[in-house]
């Protein structure tokens, strides 16, 4: 189980506070199942909410330091039937993945792949562009209408 500081502490329930619990632990206790679930949390989130229900305080402080320890993680607050724990996110095998050699469609999997600044830049492009083609249609209108050619004065 790692330590925080105060003030780590203290930017974590901050952080916490709008958040929804993601796990529940119930009548069965802390199962390997439920277990896997805070992992995967934790690695997914890093900061998230346990709620326990039918258990004493003393019991959930417990079941707090059992899966602090189990995981690795850090306990931040415990505040009636809710846990909040944190675990720096884990890092990923990479390398095994990189190793591999990239097929065709994989290359257009990452060159599709954006951000969302870089999406809604595309998007703002596409949106100029358009606008200025819709100028240009809308000008080449308005100089057909005013360059017919007229009969002779007068005649019919």
């Amino acid at each position: 189980m790692s330590e925080i500081t105060p003030v780590r502490r203290r930017e974590l329930r901050a952080g916490a506070h709008h958040l929804n619990p993601v796990v529940s632990i119930a009548g069965n206790g802390l199962t390997p199942a439920v277990l896997g679930e805070i992992d995967r949390s934790l690695q997914a989130h890093e900061l998230i909410k346990i709620k326990v229900h039918g258990a004493e305080r003393a019991a959930r402080e417990a079941l707090m330091k059992a899966v602090c320890e189990a995981l690795d993680a850090s306990s931040v607050q415990h505040i009636g039937t809710i846990l909040v724990i944190w675990r720096q996110r884990r890092e990923e095998t990479e390398k095994s993945v990189q190793a591999k050699p990239m097929t065709s469609s994989a290359r257009t999997g990452v060159a599709r792949a954006k951000s969302a600044r870089a999406f809604a830049a595309a998007a703002r492009r596409t949106a100029l562009i358009k606008a200025a083609s819709d100028k240009k249609r809308l000008a080449a209108k308005r100089s057909r209408t005013y360059t017919r050619k007229t009969g002779p004065a007068g005649g019919k």
